[in-house]
């Protein structure tokens, strides 16, 4: 039991902290999602080819979460966006305080929107908001279809999945549309984009989404 409390005061700090960078966000007219998904998933290509297409649209920043190196935003900063790196030394998520860190190193006053990569992690970063008003789910084919099933609370939580890497299911023993009805009955809400970052296919829905999303006044 005395765990349990501990949790739940370790959640409800955060989500007090979660609050304030939502507050912040909001006070510069700034849209922020988070983007959670397995390691190897596809995000950081996924924001690249993201970058590329509103390149002169949005002004768009990256906070970049990971357990060690700085190679995503590496890749992030060469596309000429804000970015900074938040390295967790073996933590498996990100929390509120870390991203309350993060926007102090933004010009929040020269961004439209800011995306959050997470830590890749298909548990953990779930439990813990962190002042964004959507999460984004990546899953890629390649993981196998029962990985909804699974690990539901992100598909619950998700106001879209961008299915990834549809260029490798006739290489992948994988049923894909087992894989999306087992995600419905999750989530019969949940938005779903079946894409390929490094073919293109499927990126004009998922640009059609984010401008629906991030154009939606209130939200």
């Amino acid at each position: 039991m005395t765990e349990i409390r501990v949790v739940e005061g370790i959640l409800k700090a955060n989500d007090a902290l979660a609050e304030s960078n939502a507050r912040r966000f909001a006070e510069h007219g700034v849209r922020a999602l988070n983007f959670i998904s397995s390691p190897g998933a596809g995000k950081t290509t996924l924001l690249e080819r993201t970058l590329e297409h509103f390149k002169g649209t949005w002004r768009i920043g990256v906070i970049e979460g990971d357990i060690a190196t700085s190679r995503d935003a590496e890749r992030i900063q060469a596309l000429g966006a804000p970015v900074v790196q938040i390295n967790t030394q073996g933590g498996c998520h990100l929390d509120a305080n870390m991203v309350g860190r993060a926007l102090e190193n933004l010009p929040l006053e020269a961004l439209d929107v800011v995306f959050i990569e997470n830590v890749g992690n298909l548990v953990c970063p779930v439990s813990y908001k962190l002042g964004e008003e959507a999460v984004v789910a990546v899953l890629s084919i390649a993981e196998g279809q029962d990985k909804p099933a699974k690990y539901p609370a992100l598909f619950r939580r998700a106001e879209t999945m961008v299915l990834n890497k549809l260029d490798l299911a006739p290489y992948c023993d994988v049923d894909v549309e087992a894989l999306i009805g087992e995600t419905r009955k999750i989530n019969p809400k949940l938005e779903i984009i079946r894409a390929s970052c490094r073919t293109g296919e499927g990126l004009e829905a998922w640009y059609a989404w984010l401008e629906r999303r991030l154009c939606r006044k209130g939200a």
